[in-house]
């Protein structure tokens, strides 16, 4: 089969192609591989790609990295629980699906560990799933709460978190037994951070900076 060509993404508005695309696994490490698309994000599930640019607006490089800040403040908070972040990081079923989302945490032990002469990736054939991942929506949304939900899904991940960078705001969901996820207001994988602490730190984030935002994080969860 014949995919688009790769050089075309770097001008997505110039190239007449969808956002999916029907491929095989073979054409998802065509583009995964090119050296000349390092920053573009690939995901792959059921026979079809998503190609995405990987350069950040402000808004979601200044959300990616609050979010990073408060799992080092949260989990500095629970005393003998470890944690690993993966932020952006290529994790792969090979030959069934991919993704590379802008959060990926691991919570305790196994967290995956690279060593020379391996590929820069999660291999989930090799380490266990990760406890949460998320993914910041800018121009993204329906997206990220649609197609990448039910990768997420089939990779039988916990926890899944949508922010809503528009909105100020982060729709979390937890995979239930059936494979579906459904949306919670307390998060499983922080043990019990209610989701309205997160949205209220995106207001801060909004009106204020890392700073001011992280104050406020937490002042509300001392009690927690």
């Amino acid at each position: 089969m014949t995919t688009a060509n790769p050089t075309a993404i770097l001008n997505p508005q110039e190239a007449d192609i969808p956002k999916w695309q029907r491929a095989t696994w073979e054409d998802y490490l065509g583009y995964r591989d090119n050296p000349n698309l390092e920053r573009v994000r690939v995901f792959f599930h059921k026979g079809y790609l998503l190609i995405e640019m990987g350069n950040e607006g402000i808004n979601h490089a200044s959300i990616s990295d609050l979010l990073t800040i408060l799992f080092y403040i949260w989990f500095s908070r629970q005393p003998g629980v470890t944690f690993s972040s993966f932020g952006r990081c290529v994790i792969e079923k090979p030959k069934r699906r991919a993704a590379a989302p802008d959060q990926v945490l691991y919570i305790g032990a196994g967290a995956p560990r690279w060593q020379d002469g391996e590929p820069r990736r999660i291999n989930l054939n090799k380490w266990r799933v990760p406890d949460l991942v998320g993914e910041v929506a800018d121009t993204t949304l329906a997206t990220d709460l649609d197609e990448k939900k039910q990768i997420y899904a089939a990779m039988e991940i916990p926890e899944y978190w949508v922010t809503d960078v528009r909105g100020n705001r982060v729709l979390a969901f937890q995979l239930q037994e059936d494979g579906i996820y459904q949306q919670c207001e307390y998060s499983g994988a922080l043990s019990g951070l209610p989701i309205a602490v997160l949205n209220g730190t995106l207001e801060r984030l909004s009106e204020g900076n890392h700073g001011s935002a992280t104050l406020w994080f937490n002042q509300q969860i001392v009690n927690l």
